[in-house]
């Protein structure tokens, strides 16, 4: 009986199909090797236009977008050279400096008013912080008492028409100073020259 058994065993481990290899894929596109680069030349890296980069619009003062006299400070700013401090640019200076006197006047009046109608504090340490935001106030109004100084002789200087000229050198102070410091009556070249005396030799 083992002896049948084990010849009936021999044909069945026969019969057992055998496992084909499975057939080989084809490369994909991508494998295949990619042609060699041709060197990128000096020349034509040069030739290769830089992206252009938009510059930022010049902001000389918080009221940039304003218009005086006609004109805003960008478009002031791009007037030619023969038109510095022609009747258009000095009325723009005269309308801004204007501006800035009567706000310096509506700040002096507000600052009378608030000292005249606050109340003096009882308290000793109320009254410490209410003594030292009043001197602060005043110490700011005294800064514009000279400020209003200058904006008058420079109203003066457009009526007379040596505003925007360097009072020591006699040369153009520029717009963009002009703009940003109205008041200005030195060049940059001649305040630097100016400060660095009085480094030296005091006031």
């Amino acid at each position: 009986m083992a002896t049948t058994s084990k010849a009936k065993a021999a044909p069945a481990a026969k019969a057992a199909p055998a496992v084909k290899a499975a057939p080989a894929t084809k490369a994909a596109p991508a494998a295949k090797a990619a042609p060699a680069s041709k060197p990128v030349t000096a020349a034509k890296v040069a030739a290769v236009p830089a992206p252009a980069v938009a510059k930022p619009a010049t902001v000389l003062s918080m009221n940039s977008h304003k218009s005086y006299g006609g004109l805003t400070e960008p478009e002031i700013l791009k007037q030619p050279e023969s038109e510095y401090m022609s009747k258009r640019q000095l009325e723009f200076f005269r309308e801004k400096l204007v501006e800035l006197r009567s706000s310096i006047l509506h700040n002096a009046t507000d600052t009378g008013e608030h000292l005249r109608d606050t109340e003096v504090a009882t308290d000793p340490s109320d009254r410490a912080t209410q003594e030292e935001e009043y001197t602060l106030e005043l110490r700011t109004r005294d800064r514009e008492r000279k400020l209003l100084k200058k904006v008058d002789k420079a109203l003066r200087m457009i009526d007379d028409g040596s505003f925007g000229w360097c009072e020591e050198t006699g040369e153009p102070i520029g717009l963009a100073r002009l703009i940003a410091r109205p008041t200005a009556t030195l060049s940059i070249e001649a305040q630097e020259r100016r400060e660095r005396m009085q480094k030296l030799y005091g006031d």
